[in-house]
């Protein structure tokens, strides 16, 4: 796989220019290919138009009205004035920082640390990778319950093992936690931990993914000559390992950011922001308003408040994109460079001072735990390292290669343990009776085995409708997104015309753009047009975050098929369009296959629009539908165990067979793109 640390703002792939006198004033103005540009953006552009700029436009002007029963009122910026005081508002924004600060410091570590491990390995590298991998595959629903229940103070496993193991107690001498056993969920010092621990487990693959992309893009040559040169392992890591990361890092952590910070599904489905408001974040606020109090224009304003934080990451990422060389600029310009250079070399120490001191200040109940946590870590790895270290200089090599391969497996057992334990917890659980459920007896192996939860979830719940609206509801929207981005890939890669690098960064905009800011203006068109409630609100919807993520993967997978190819059929005789559908279609294969497993994937799991759209139980979509299944403080584990089995299978099944797909198109798209 290519390295991240190469990825770029895909621009429009210049085909050899023609001779002047070919081209038409309007071709010299527009580009050589405007018209065939134009036929294929036209679909893309008007649905994210229509269903991410203008409900955006629509949102900045909802936020300066105020309901006042069936009227609506121009308030100016009385909204936005309100949130200045409004403490639920405060409270979210902290929730949400702190949320995703300790969050991504921790996928950071535990990514970098999983991507060296199977960096390492020659044989099994791809299964390991598969199973690592499993956690972000799985819906969002199925990690929220497969850890309530695992997480629960008196049927959960994590306090027994705890217990068993003699942890427990050792957590409340080491005042860890207050009392034993505790109240992961429940208890307002461990929420948000707890929430953390949560994300951190299904977010580490995606960091995983990446930074084993870009381990491999860093050239061996490097490590060679810092071990010519008597480098030790941890000084390799520091001056070889870690610059030739620096850029995957850094644009991996801004995207994670940015969908951490607005996240809403797996806080909601977790512990509702409870308990109190410790793990609210600011979106449960936008909804509270919106959605339960119908202020539109006071909802919007929470959203939007946070539009100027998005932009500013979003600049971050098109910078860190676009492809950066001083060797044409002028001189005036390469000297501005070298500047930068120096201000970015000293901008991640900045970042992580002033990080550290709002979380201190923020969460200091937090901090310290966080602190031994990740701590302990680091002294693990730094003394593993250490003795691999010492081995080497005494000339020991088989015993350091001994002991490093005892301590990788050592390592990646932990790993495997940390990320398939709740997903065989989940396994077990649905093939267990309601007796051995309760009872807590046979935990970890049913005895016996039976189907009496799948049997109890199709008799007392509409299962099968809920599965069937999932299906049509993902199968429609990828082939919306198949075709439309398949055409403005195209577009975007191979034709020539004026505007297409800013209509790319309008692509990377709609893509890095969340859900968060989009589902009350949305919520309001669906209302104007009468669609809430049907099938149609979520076809209609999804889109805006399936369709710019397609296109962004198939503009880097286009452009990197040889353009020679396509121009030998143009020799031949063919059209342009021919040759898009003769050549490079089929040849996109893999590409197109990795584009249908991420849309398909994300409208199986998606959570906010689906429960904010929707209300009856016919149209409800799986993840809603197991939510509700929930009534207050009864929680059906055993039936909510075999519904998220039922729900995870197709997936796991869909990413195992297209694995080799998903890789080889995410490496010539997302990474080379």
């Amino acid at each position: 796989m290519s390295s991240v640390r190469s990825a770029r703002v895909p621009t429009a792939r210049k085909n050899p220019p023609s001779g002047p006198g070919s081209l038409t004033a309007t071709q010299r103005r527009l580009g050589r290919d405007w018209r065939l540009a134009a036929l294929f953006l036209t679909p893309m552009a008007v649905l994210v138009g229509s269903l991410v700029l203008v409900p955006i436009a629509r949102s900045i002007i909802t936020s300066t009205t105020e309901r006042h029963g069936q009227d609506t009122v121009f308030v100016g910026a009385d909204n936005y004035l309100a949130l200045i005081g409004d403490g639920q508002f405060h409270t979210g924004v902290v929730n949400s920082f702190v949320f995703t600060a300790y969050a991504e410091i921790f996928k950071v570590v535990l990514g970098l640390a999983a991507a060296l491990l199977l960096h390492q390995r020659r044989r099994g590298r791809a299964v390991l990778a598969g199973l690592l991998l499993v956690p972000w595959v799985v819906p969002t629903v199925v990690t929220a319950f497969s850890w309530r229940s695992l997480l629960d103070p008196i049927f959960g496993s994590v306090n027994t093992l705890l217990t068993a193991t003699g942890i427990g107690p050792l957590l409340v001498d080491l005042h860890l936690v207050d009392s034993w056993p505790a109240g992961w969920l429940s208890d307002p010092e461990l929420a948000m931990p707890s929430v953390i621990l949560v994300n951190v487990w299904k977010g580490v693959p995606f960091f995983t993914v990446c930074f084993l992309a870009g381990l491999k893009a860093i050239p061996t040559d490097l490590y060679e000559a810092a071990t010519i040169d008597g480098a030790s392992s941890w000084q390799r890591f520091a001056h070889v390992t870690l610059p030739g990361l620096r850029h995957v890092i850094t644009v991996t952590v801004t995207l994670s950011s940015i969908w951490t910070f607005n996240n809403f599904d797996l806080v909601w489905l977790l512990t509702q922001g409870g308990p109190g408001d410790v793990t609210a974040p600011y979106v449960l606020g936008a909804y509270s308003k919106a959605i339960l109090q119908l202020q539109y224009g006071a909802g919007a304003a929470v959203t939007l408040v946070m539009l100027p934080i998005i932009g500013g990451l979003v600049f971050v990422l098109v910078r860190l994109l676009r492809q950066d060389s001083g060797a044409k600029l002028p001189r005036a310009r390469r000297a501005a460079l070298r500047v930068g250079t120096r201000v970015r070399k000293a901008l991640p120490w900045v970042i992580t001072a002033v990080v550290t001191g709002l979380l201190l200040w923020a969460s200091p109940q937090i901090f310290w735990k966080a602190a031994v946590v990740l701590g302990v870590i680091l002294l693990i790895a730094a003394a593993v390292g250490r003795v691999v270290s010492t081995l080497n200089t005494r000339g020991g090599r088989r015993a350091s290669s001994v002991v490093s391969g005892l301590g990788s497996w050592v390592a990646l057992g932990g790993l495997l343990f940390f990320v398939l334990g709740p997903l065989y917890w989940i396994a077990v659980t649905a093939f267990k009776s309601e007796g051995q459920v309760v009872m807590r007896t046979d935990d970890l192996w049913p005895t016996p085995w039976t189907m009496e939860q799948f049997t109890a979830l199709f008799a007392n719940q509409p299962f099968g409708r809920w599965y069937l609206n999932t299906i049509l509801v993902s199968a429609a929207s990828t082939a919306v997104a198949l075709v439309c981005a398949a055409l403005a890939g195209y577009a975007l890669a191979r034709l020539r015309f004026r505007g297409a690098q800013g209509f790319t960064v309008t692509v990377l905009l709609t893509y890095v753009m969340p859900g968060a800011l989009l589902f009350i203006p949305l919520y309001q068109m669906l209302i104007g047009a009468r669609l809430t409630d049907s099938l149609w609100s979520l076809v209609v919807t999804y889109p805006t975050f399936t369709l710019p993520f397609a296109t962004w993967l198939l503009v880097g997978y286009f452009s990197s098929i040889p353009v020679e190819l396509e121009e030998a059929a143009l020799v031949d005789g063919c059209t342009r369009i021919q040759a898009f559908g003769r050549v490079v279609l089929p040849l996109a294969k893999p590409g197109l296959l990795a584009v249908a497993l991420f849309t398909l994937t994300n409208a199986w799991n998606e959570f906010l629009f689906a429960f904010v759209f929707i209300t009856k139980d016919e149209y409800k979509t799986l993840p809603v539908g197991m939510q509700s299944m929930i009534a207050g403080d009864v929680v059906p584990q055993g039936q909510l165990a075999a519904a998220s089995l039922l729900v995870s299978i197709p997936v796991v099944i869909m990413y195992a067979l297209g694995q080799r797909f998903l890789t080889e198109g995410l490496t010539a798209g997302a990474v080379k793109g």
